[in-house]
């Protein structure tokens, strides 16, 4: 067990608060444009951990242009020596992604139904009856649940979808808040997080945990949190990464703790 972390990651567990998980996908990016080896993603992903981040979230593409295959298999090694943090792998299981879940069993997989070459993950899984992404992840979410991997299916905020999540045998759905994150500050803001909540409310509803992600930041995320009920974690990356430019990584790692602190506060 790590001193450095695990008691206070202890704690937040057991008050039940929102677990940050920490992308480092832009870590990625930026050592790629030279052959440098630097910045180090293992390195980021141990300041993160020192600094109070709840877990690492890497999304390995098939073309490798940010988390390549030795990211994987080194921060799989690196979060050994975290105990109570948790390894989250994403990505679309029809590439690459099933590959790194049976050779590094991390604790979480998220599915997301990225086509290859894709700019950004811009939507969730379509699980409406005769589509045929049901079936087809239902094999492959039960391979990850005899592996003892909890698998979280990446998807828009819909209520009506998250018992079909659970039909395929989701353990958590991660919501793609990029519409919220839109409409931050906007006059459609309340319409957004009436939706994501009621969207959150059905997961609980089906036996669902409720994960979030995409374009999350400091402005954005406590009042999503205050709105949405339940989320068990937040995955941040590229926001993070930006906002480590300013605050240096530790910081803004315990910067964003403090958002989630602050809006699990009674009011």
């Amino acid at each position: 067990m790590n001193p450095l972390v695990a008691p206070e990651a202890r704690a937040r567990r057991q008050r039940g608060a929102t677990a940050l998980s920490v992308n480092v996908n832009k870590v990625a990016l930026l050592r790629n444009t030279r052959h440098l080896g630097i910045p180090s993603v293992v390195r980021a992903a141990t300041l993160a951990l020192e600094a109070g981040a709840d877990g690492i979230t890497v999304h390995p593409r098939p073309d490798e242009r940010h988390i390549r295959s030795g990211d994987v298999r080194e921060l799989a090694a690196l979060m050994k020596a975290w105990p109570e943090a948790e390894y989250n792998i994403e990505g679309n299981p029809f590439h690459n992604l099933m590959g790194f879940i049976r050779e590094v069993r991390p604790q979480q997989a998220t599915f997301v139904p990225d086509s290859e070459g894709q700019f950004t993950s811009d939507h969730g899984w379509n699980l409406a009856a005769h589509a045929p992404d049901a079936e087809r992840v239902r094999p492959l979410i039960e391979e990850c649940r005899a592996l003892g991997v909890r698998v979280s299916l990446f998807m828009d905020a819909d209520p009506a979808a998250m018992p079909l999540a659970r039909a395929v045998g989701a353990e958590r759905v991660e919501l793609y808040t990029e519409p919220y994150a839109a409409a931050h500050r906007t006059p459609g803001q309340a319409r957004e997080l009436d939706r994501f909540a009621a969207t959150a409310r059905a997961a609980a509803a089906a036996g669902l945990g409720v994960n979030a992600g995409h374009d999350l930041n400091r402005a954005n995320l406590g009042d999503f949190l205050r709105a949405v009920p339940g989320v068990l974690e937040v995955s941040i990356g590229h926001a993070l990464i930006a906002d480590a430019l300013e605050l240096g990584l530790a910081e803004t790692v315990r910067d964003y703790q403090r958002v989630i602190r602050a809006a699990a506060a009674p009011r």
